[in-house]
């Protein structure tokens, strides 16, 4: 199936252009079912993320296996993905975005087979490294393909759709977590949550390989192998401190290594740019328009308030209101639902209204985050769930606005032989905001709290959070301003 049959044919890609391209609004059956398996694979990756959590206890008490052991089932999934998500981009640059992304699928179905099959808690770690690089080859090559093949109205709202299926993601994993490890399909307890993507993995690859257009960039010829492994050690030495100090109390490795991870950084950099006319890793140039920079920023930013804001806000509900689990998971069911309501507004809007969507989206998130504060300061422990539920849902509706136009406008003047370095890095600065958010944690809530399960102590550290939520909020809302302000200034 070629790329002309979706309504596209771009101009630096290399193709497989069968037919004229045509450029009607409505969308062609070939790019629907294309648009449908993209989005598939990447409802893959957060599912898997989040589908996990519910079922934690139900893996220890069946492996034995101990909080360390426990925590890096998340961890280990979570670094891998970030440490390939950038050379994962390129390498779809490279070798063509569906190979990539089908040989991610292959990589990602087989390790959760593995994941299905485990009998320890050692070959259910690997099995979730195996499954993050699986997703580092995968993911990137979602929005690049988005972004080389969609144009105009048809794009925004493949973008809108794209940031929808997070939000749905985000309501479906713990429901779908919780709903297969009580049912116990099979007597094999927790085993579904990662047998499910077997089936469904079988099935990207099927309409995968027959729909998704191929494309590579003409001027990626080979890989910059010494600014992948820098790329890497620069990740894995910034991001695994700042997931571990505070299990550790930040003892002084951990700010050595993010010293040297910086060191590293730098190094890569510098070696980018003598690369930049050979093959580099990431296209620097990338960086000289305000766009991408602009957008990358916020992208990052928005990491860290998901990382700072929802880790604070479970201890809040459970420790500060003693709500129970499953009151607590109906709290941020009803974020999500509120997130999707508004991810379905700007998947609908086309990107007509450019840079105002998601910016009045961060004021609607600011504003309800505000209110939300005033509850919870003046009520104190007699909130209740039915009572935050208007300044919650709002929340989440102002988000949901922000996700899907804000990837669509980053990457619209990329050119597109570098839509999957740009991809990976867009992918890899929500990781890092998000390690960024909770290593926050550390200092703005649990500092306050001192692990004490007192609920006052919960309730006005919680507060305090929200005076930095706020403050990211107002930031995003501010950089936004590097994106286009009308819906005609982006590069189809």
């Amino acid at each position: 199936m070629s790329s002309s049959a979706l309504g596209n044919e771009p101009q630096h890609t290399t193709q497989h252009p069968d037919h004229p391209a045509p450029h009607h609004p409505k969308m062609a059956l070939a790019a629907r079912i294309t648009l449908v398996v993209l989005l598939v694979a990447e409802l893959m990756d957060i599912l898997d993320q989040s589908i996990v959590l519910t079922a934690l206890p139900a893996i220890q008490e069946s492996t034995g296996a101990g909080p360390a052991a426990v925590q890096w089932l998340t961890a280990a999934y979570s670094l891998m993905v970030a440490v390939g998500l950038i050379t994962g981009g390129r390498l779809g640059d490279i070798y063509g975005r569906r190979r990539i992304l089908l040989m991610g699928t292959a990589v990602f179905t087989m390790a959760s087979l593995l994941c299905g099959l485990a009998t320890g808690t050692g070959l259910l770690i690997a099995a979730r490294v195996l499954q993050g690089a699986g997703v580092a080859l995968m993911i990137p090559q979602v929005l690049a393909t988005l972004h080389v093949t969609f144009v105009g109205e048809n794009r925004s709202k493949a973008f809108g759709l794209y940031g929808a299926v997070l939000s749905l993601a985000n309501v479906l994993g713990p429901v779908l977590g919780g709903l297969l490890t009580e049912a116990d399909l099979f007597g094999l307890s927790w085993r579904p949550i990662f047998l499910i993507n077997v089936p469904v993995g079988l099935a990207v690859l099927l309409f995968g390989n027959k729909f998704i257009p191929d494309s590579t960039g003409q001027r990626a010829d080979r890989l910059d192998l010494t600014g992948m492994l820098l790329s890497a050690l620069a990740v894995v030495l910034t991001l695994f401190p700042l997931t571990e100090g505070h299990t550790h109390h930040w003892p002084l490795w951990c700010f050595a290594m993010l010293a040297t991870g910086l060191l590293a950084l730098g190094v890569f950099l510098h070696h980018q740019r003598r690369k930049q006319h050979n093959a580099p890793l990431v296209a620097l140039s990338l960086f000289r328009g305000r766009q991408f920079s602009g957008g990358l920023s916020t992208q990052l930013m928005l990491g860290l308030l998901c990382g700072l804001f929802f880790m604070t806000w479970t201890l809040y509900l459970q420790r500060g209101l003693g709500l129970t689990p499953f009151h607590a998971a109906l709290a941020f069911v009803l974020l999500s639902l509120g997130e999707l309501a508004g991810a379905t507004i700007a998947a609908k809007s086309g990107g007509r209204f450019a840079r105002r969507l998601p910016q009045a989206g961060t004021l609607v998130a600011l504003v309800s985050m505000a209110s939300y504060g005033l509850q919870a300061q003046m009520f104190q422990a007699k909130l209740t769930l039915v009572a935050m539920a208007a300044p919650v849902a709002l929340i989440g509706f102002g988000l949901g606005m922000v996700g899907g136009p804000l990837a669509d406008m980053s990457l619209a003047r990329v050119p597109h032989e570098d839509a999957g370095s740009a991809s990976g890095l867009f992918n890899t600065a929500m990781h890092l905001g998000i390690a960024l958010g909770t290593a926050l944690t550390a200092l703005v809530f649990f500092a306050a709290t001192d692990g004490s399960s007192d609920a006052g102590l919960n309730r006005d550290a919680f507060i305090s959070v929200l005076w930095w939520v706020g403050g990211i909020l107002a930031l995003m809302w501010a950089l936004m301003f590097c994106l286009p302000k009308q819906a005609n200034s982006r590069a189809d």
